[in-house]
């Protein structure tokens, strides 16, 4: 990188303090927004602006204005860091991809270090995980509780959940575990009461709930049991009975039906038979609605989503509290946004409806079509505002269901939500930032610098609606031909090519790649991707690693890294077979199922180690992901032709 002094620039003040933005033609504008470090604002001696040194085409805008700084500007625990708020950022690296935070401004304020980073919580805390363990930082991005769980939910009531291997309990602020037990399930506090499930010798899993010291306020003995809400929750005693409870445990009603769902405004779904339809009653058990729906929901805002389809199908309107439709049955979905708003779905394909739907606004209170224009994706109303996406575009509607103007309209699907003074976007897969006046402030780096003069461009593929890839290209190679041959590879790995049109397809497909590993001349790309079929209960993920030698294009093969006519296989079955038996974590491969390593067997380096991996179902289950056995260089140094082309290229 190069520093460029900013002490002198024309028309600053001598006293004045100087920011830049630096952005970088990207051959139709300036598109690319280079990250720029911290800086004390205090002091304008040593304000600069940094330019990476790789060519091209820069353009530096320099802000200046009078230093005024008081105690409020700096954030506790003697950070310096000059930005209002912070807002977690993902930043494409050699090392792979790290989160980090940025600044209202879009500068760096905490570097990219963490494997994932979540928004700053009220308290000033945030979750960050660093190598799949879960952790807390403040706003200094100093570490207060060190990333040793396996999860930390969201605080409420000053408390989070939080989760090691040996199950669930309630942390402080401090990270202090206060709960004097692991439990099977624990949810947050709602209302000082944190819900809980655990075994119970000869009943099996109970419920009961946990006061905000983690101490159990109300034993387990509850068959099922929900969150409180305005002081009460719904429990299910026994087969038939159901009781609203208050927060000491006290029985306030009690409910003799096959089914009693949670209050929602007074009323509580029910059958009135097992496997009959869905009425509602009030809290003191009276009939209010007669049972007449295959499905019902909770109440909400004075109307409840109601199904009459038969037979598993979905003809879903809106009632009142009457029994009365607001909305007609006849929709495939209907959600209910909140500020009595409502999206009614309808198929794209009525005789495929498991392709998707598409969605109008409408006003929950009367039913009157607000909006006609085809969405494809909604989200609640907050502050008279929603995030949808359609065919095209990102944005949010106001009441009216029409675009609010003066935000940010992105291409791409995916959602809007506000972050402190920013608007964070995440469309088609990446996350950018926007100011409240529709600008943008900051987006994901398209260019991974390896070391000159090769680097990494992200490209983007998106043919259809459902069908979005990123896929690499490597740039640096001086043969033209080279540099052709690996980056065509690439993009057929990449599953670009020959994309069967979207109305012939039944699957829709992403695909993502990330630097996997980076040493001396090796580069290894990770491209992963998700294929799912039309109406399946899940997608088949894939995955492949690329090592690709820089000096030669050529894409190493595991028997590349071996001796010559040496039988590495039988070696490396004997290592990962004696892992499967002796090693607890490898208890889900299937009995049986690992007959050995194939020649050509799906295998990725590091530094230290070689990894081989199966595809889901291969000898685990679809649960377990890709299995995968760690080799330690050290252990099979005897078979690694420390010679050849491929050891060397790292080493």
């Amino acid at each position: 990188m190069l520093k460029i002094d900013l002490r002198d620039t024309r028309g600053a003040k001598k006293d004045a303090w100087r920011t830049a933005e630096v952005w970088k033609w990207d051959g139709s504008g300036w598109n690319e927004r280079i990250s720029q470090p911290v800086q004390d604002t205090r002091n304008p001696e040593i304000a600069y602006a940094v330019v990476p040194s790789e060519p091209g085409w820069y353009r530096i805008d320099i802000h200046s204005g009078d230093a005024d700084v008081t105690e409020e500007d700096e954030f506790q625990g003697g950070a310096e860091l000059r930005a209002t708020s912070l807002h977690p950022a993902p930043f494409r690296l050699k090392e792979g991809v790290l989160w980090g935070y940025i600044g209202d401004n879009g500068r760096t304020a905490i570097e990219p270090r963490f494997d994932y980073a979540e928004e700053f919580q009220e308290n000033g805390l945030a979750v960050i995980s660093i190598k799949d363990h879960s952790g807390l930082i403040n706003m200094a991005g100093k570490e207060v509780v060190k990333p040793v769980y396996m999860f930390i939910g969201s605080f409420e009531e000053g408390r989070a959940v939080a989760s090691d291997s040996r199950g669930y309990f309630l942390i402080d602020e401090k990270g202090k575990p206060l709960t004097g037990r692991r439990y099977d399930y624990l949810n947050s506090l709602q209302e000082g009461r944190a819900l809980f499930y655990k075994q119970v010798e000869g009943q099996g899993s109970r419920y009961g709930y946990l006061d905000r010291d983690g101490r159990e306020a109300i034993p387990a003995q509850y068959e099922d049991a929900s969150d409180f809400k305005d002081g009460k929750a719904l429990v299910k005693l026994r087969v038939e009975e159901f009781a609203l409870i208050g927060k000491n445990g006290e029985v306030l009603h009690t409910y003799h039906h096959p089914f009693v769902g949670n209050p929602g405004d007074g009323l509580l779904a029910f059958q009135a038979e097992e496997n009959g339809r869905y009425g509602y009653i009030d809290e003191e058990g009276k009939t209010v609605i007669k049972p007449q729906f295959t499905s019902a929901l909770p109440f909400s805002e004075g109307r409840a989503v109601v199904n009459m389809a038969e037979n598993y199908q979905n003809a879903y309107g809106l009632i009142d509290k009457n029994g009365n439709f607001v909305i007609p049955a006849r929709y495939e979905e209907v959600q209910q946004l909140g500020e009595n708003r409502v999206a009614l779905g309808t198929p794209l394909n009525p005789a495929e409806p498991f392709r998707g739907s598409s969605y109008t606004i409408a006003d929950a209170a009367n039913g009157r079509i607000l909006n006609t224009h085809p969405l494809r994706g909604v989200n609640r109303y907050s502050d008279g505002l929603a995030s949808v996406y359609d065919e095209r575009e990102t944005y949010f509607i106001d009441r009216s269901g029409n675009r609010a103007a003066g935000m940010p309209v992105v291409p791409g699907s995916g959602t809007l939500s506000f972050s402190g003074r920013l608007i964070r976007a995440d469309v088609d897969q990446r996350t950018s930032y926007y100011d409240r006046n529709g600008r943008q402030v900051w987006k994901e780096n398209t260019l991974i610098p390896l070391r000159l003069p090769y680097a990494v461009e992200e490209r983007k593929f998106k043919p259809d609606f459902n069908y979005l890839v990123y896929y690499p290209y490597v740039q640096g190679f001086s043969d033209s031909s080279v540099s052709a041959r690996v980056n065509d590879r690439l993009k057929e790995l990449s599953l670009v090519n020959e994309v069967i049109p979207e109305d012939k397809r039944d699957y829709s497909y992403t695909g993502d790649f990330s630097v996997s590993f980076f040493r001396k001349n090796l580069l290894q790309l990770e491209l992963n991707g998700y294929r799912y079929p039309y109406g399946a209960a899940h997608g088949m993920p894939t995955r492949i690693f690329t090592p690709i030698d820089l000096r030669s294009g050529k894409f190493y093969e595991l028997q590349d890294l071996f001796k010559p006519a040496i039988n590495y296989t039988d070696r490396l079955s004997e290592i990962v077979a004696r892992q499967i038996e002796n090693d607890p974590q490898y208890s889900y491969v299937f009995e049986g199922a690992f007959k050995g390593i194939a020649p050509d067997q799906p295998f990725y380096v590091d530094g230290e180690a070689l990894y081989l991996y199966f595809a889901p179902y291969e000898i685990a289950p679809y649960a377990a992901g890709f299995p995968t056995f760690r080799i330690p260089f050290a252990e099979i140094m005897g078979l690694i032709n420390t010679e050849g082309a491929f050891w060397r290229s790292f080493h």
